[in-house]
């Protein structure tokens, strides 16, 4: 047996519990283990500390498996009516029978052996308090992200001179275009008619940048985008048509106009602020330029973005409050993260542990790019933006080299980095405000909705870029934040775009299989670039997703119900082709 390819420990996403009753169990083996079967039950079955009698569990085999490239992915949930476990493996090869435990495996000799001290792996106890829960919600929204200054000029009355016209080629972070709140405001119902169950709004605070990603001041809408009655209006009247608002929250790093970098800048280590930054030299906080020579830390060598000191207790408590008083004012649903994985664990906990209090199903999202397993263990964020998922999906699609195996391999990747009630509200995406947009990426509509034909239908909650839903273009930041085209929005081509997006937020939204944990990949077809996959509800209700990601045209075996399809003509689905069906 291939022993180094078999992993499993009690934390983290191999072994958790789901709820208060349910126990999921995870174990990796290599692709020579053919069958696994677990043996587990109460650890004090057999009485306080067992006595003669020899502890044993009951015996059931784990069926459900993903693979991965090089590994096969065992999952199974228990209930164990006392909130504790304790449990073994046994793996089976073609010609070979292990018994895993936790300090490695034994033959079936030496578990049998009088008086052997074995080391099962144990799960004390179940505790409520430590159950990892994410918002319900957020699994049934459909995302649009907004880039507030680019959305809309709800108050072009009242432009300023350095306010340009609105235009909508290629464009750069130093002009402003006017887009504020009440624009927004007054696309509610267009956002609505599209099936929009939630808005994300880049930073809408006090700052200098187009961006806003430089904070001025943390309490106080940037008046160039209103003030806190146009947003207490703009999320009262969001909630009114069902939809939800999510604020972004730059914690990390600072603007270089925040009073207290001001204070610091201006008295240096004798500032009451001195420690909410992170100054090395003092002798060098009012330099220009880069911030490579370490004279302070910022976001990204920049020297007008500090770096927030968030182990600080002061910093932790401001910052608790800033969130509280969003809350409390606006009524917003969710908070993203900026540079998620930058701000401290500690500052993460103790945000979270005081929002929850305040409203216990508001949505906590980090921006993190990679793994994020160690933010997402219930204490800190509910889940994250999932850029491996849209890494993974570009690339397929860039590199014709790869195989319908290896998109398989990328997405249960991506679902089993996490639990399953965080993969149930990760943020899915294909592009945003800082990535190149999707349509951009090959120019090529049907394999633009076939990438959208994927975010719709995996676990997760889907987010659009505003503009996508009439395959806007734009290049890498800072030019796929360009004015969205209301002149042109009425066009019959834009107007088919919009319908093809209007079809699939309505089949996310009224289709359980759509937004369902589970899926499955079979392999009914030969064609190396022809991607399938099944997903199921808690019915059993089953959709089917075709992908041909190839050349050639190729026959679709068996029937359904079409629920969103192109180029599928007589029965065959051409190149770059698109199938959803009920079977």
């Amino acid at each position: 047996m291939e022993f180094a390819a078999v992993y499993h420990k009690t934390s983290e996403q191999m072994s958790y519990a789901l709820d208060e009753n349910r126990l999921v169990i995870n174990l990796k083996t290599g692709y020579d283990v053919k069958q696994v079967f677990i043996h587990h039950g109460d650890p004090f079955k057999a009485g306080i500390l067992g006595g003669n009698e020899k502890w044993t569990g009951t015996r059931e085999e784990i069926i459900y498996k993903k693979r991965l490239p090089h590994q096969l992915w065992w999952t199974t949930t228990l209930t164990p009516p006392y909130k504790r476990c304790k449990y073994y493996f046994e793996l089976h090869t073609d010609d070979e029978v292990w018994y895993y435990f936790e300090d490695g495996f034994l033959t079936e000799e030496q578990v049998n052996m009088e008086g052997r001290l074995l080391q099962y792996f144990i799960v004390p106890w179940m505790n409520p308090a430590d159950v990892n829960r994410t918002p319900d919600w957020v699994n049934r929204t459909v995302w649009y992200q907004i880039f507030p200054d680019r959305f809309c000029n709800g108050t072009p009355e009242k432009n300023l001179p350095y306010i340009l016209p609105w235009q909508t080629g290629p464009v750069t972070n130093m002009e402003k275009y006017g887009g504020n709140l009440e624009g927004i405001r007054q696309k509610l119902p267009y956002l609505q008619d599209l099936g929009i169950t939630g808005i994300y709004l880049n930073p809408i605070m006090e700052a200098e940048t187009v961006h806003k990603y430089d904070t001025k001041d943390y309490t106080k809408i940037d008046p160039e985008f209103g003030d806190d009655e146009v947003m207490k209006r703009l999320v009262s009247e969001a909630h009114e048509r069902g939809i939800r608002v999510m604020m972004d929250a730059v914690f990390n790093h600072s603007g270089r106009k925040f009073g207290p970098w001001l204070d610091v800048k201006e008295k240096g280590k004798d500032s009451k602020y001195a420690d909410w930054f992170m100054v090395n030299d003092w002798s060098g906080i009012n330099k220009k330029g880069s911030t490579r020579d370490g004279r302070f830390y910022s976001f990204a060598f920049a020297e007008g973005m500090p770096k927030l000191n968030t182990n600080n207790e002061e910093v932790i408590r401001y910052f608790c409050g800033i969130c509280e008083g969003w809350i409390r004012k606006y009524d917003i649903d969710g908070i993203r993260f900026d540079v998620g994985n930058e701000v401290s664990h500690h500052f993460l906990k103790r945000i979270r542990e005081h929002l929850k209090k305040i409203k216990p199903d508001i949505y906590l999202l980090g921006e993190i790019w990679h793994d994020a397993s160690q933010w997402l263990a219930g204490d800190e964020y509910d889940s994250v933006m999932n850029y491996p998922l849209m890494s993974g999906i570009y690339d397929f699609f860039l590199d014709r080299s790869m195989g319908k195996e290896e998109f398989e391999y990328m997405v249960n990747r991506c679902y089993t980095m996490y639990m399953q009630q965080c993969n149930n509200v990760l943020f899915n995406l294909l592009d945003s405000h800082d990535t190149e947009r999707l349509m951009n990426r090959f120019h090529d509509l049907d394999r633009f909705y076939q990438q959208l034909a994927v975010l719709f239908t995996l676990p997760g909650s889907p987010c659009i870029y505003y503009g996508t839903e009439i395959a806007m273009e734009g290049g890498f930041d800072p030019d796929c934040r360009r004015c969205m085209p209301w002149d042109e929005i009425h066009s019959e081509e834009n107007q088919e775009r919009i319908r093809q997006m209007k079809k699939l937020i309505a089949l996310r939204k009224s289709e359980e299989t759509f937004r369902s944990l589970h899926f499955h990949f079979p392999d009914h077809y030969t064609n190396g670039r022809f991607v399938e996959y099944i997903k199921l509800d808690s019915e059993g209700n089953k959709i089917e997703i075709l992908l041909n990601c190839s050349d050639a045209d190729e026959p679709v075996k068996g029937d359904g119900e079409i629920l969103f399809a192109r180029r599928f003509h007589n029965g065959i689905l051409e190149k770059n082709g698109t199938l959803i069906r009920r079977i």
